[in-house]
């Protein structure tokens, strides 16, 4: 759905973006990630036509595709409310069906329709925004961009926005979610686009992802002897190694070849051979958090300067 290739920006000689790739695939919930000035909204902004490119280019698919677009800081008239404002935006936007039923339709959608006769001026940081998402969907866009749509909004605010994201993302809709809340990529995203120093460092699913950064599937088994364990274990060949952890706890890491399904049913079937009962079995797997700082470390920047994508 969209290509992104060599995309280069600077202000006042400081290159922002390096030299961006990146792809987007219909249905993607895709999470754009990356530390605050790291380029992410001057990302959105060009694929908007909101500023212009230095260089690169930028494809979508098909000539007529339709962009919805909450910025960061949406700006929306206070001295409207909620109804009048999205009468405005079906106007502005040519909307071809009845505007009055789409306004309420997205209002519903977003969970405004109670609170849409009161002025903008008087709506919280949560309402503000989820009437920005409701803007942005009005026109049933092809492609939804979503900057920082959680950001500086407290707990509950941030929770409601959310259960509005994972509803779009349940029934198909393509959605670019740019953000540094790596919290609320995990809830909603199938693929991730990591942004440092201007490039895109790796990009990818988040399981392949995980894939990159580890040798293979970890279970961690919970006893009161994990000697007996890995003695037990230790004639799986699809097993690499054992790692013991300060709790007591094994983490049995698999071969790179091997699924969570087939690592799982060995160690439960081999340890019941040998009549130990653990006291749990998990799988162990690498938190977005971790995949994030690691390619924000210089020393995999530099084994992923090939290209990083996965």
């Amino acid at each position: 759905m969209l290509k992104i290739t060599g995309l280069k920006k600077s202000y006042k000689g400081i290159n922002v973006l390096r030299d961006l790739n990146m792809n987007v695939s219909k249905g993607d919930i895709y999470g754009f990630l990356g530390t605050n000035g790291c380029g992410k909204t001057t990302t959105m902004n060009i694929i908007c036509n909101v500023i212009a490119k230095d260089e690169g280019k930028i494809d979508f698919d098909g000539e007529n595709l339709k962009v919805g677009y909450l910025p960061e800081s949406p700006a929306l008239y206070g001295y409207m409310n909620g109804f009048e404002y999205l009468d405005f935006i079906g106007a502005c936007c040519d909307y071809e069906g009845d505007i009055k039923e789409r306004t309420a339709e997205v209002l519903k959608l977003t969970g405004m329709y109670q609170n849409a006769h009161r002025f903008i001026k008087g709506y919280s940081r949560g309402m503000t925004q989820r009437i920005g998402i409701a803007a942005a969907l009005y026109a049933n866009p092809d492609l939804l961009i979503l900057d920082e749509p959680t950001s500086a909004l407290d707990p509950e605010g941030r929770a409601e926005v959310m259960q509005i994201i994972g509803g779009l993302a349940s029934s198909g809709s393509t959605i670019i979610l740019c953000t540094h809340i790596l919290t609320d990529v995990e809830r909603v995203a199938n693929r991730i686009g990591i942004l440092s120093q201007g490039v895109m460092a790796v990009e990818g699913s988040i399981s392949d992802i995980r894939k990159l950064f580890g040798t293979g599937t970890a279970v961690t088994i919970s006893d009161v002897n994990p000697t007996a364990i890995i003695e037990a274990l230790n004639e799986l060949d699809i097993i690499e190694r054992f790692d013991r952890e300060s709790n007591g706890t094994v983490s049995a890491v698999a071969k790179q070849d091997v699924t969570e399904a087939e690592l799982f049913y060995k160690i439960v079937t081999t340890l019941a051979s040998k009549q130990i009962v653990p006291e749990g079995v998990w799988f162990k797997r690498l938190s977005l958090e971790q995949i994030y700082l690691g390619v924000s470390s210089n020393h995999l920047l530099s084994t992923l300067s090939a290209g990083g994508t996965v």
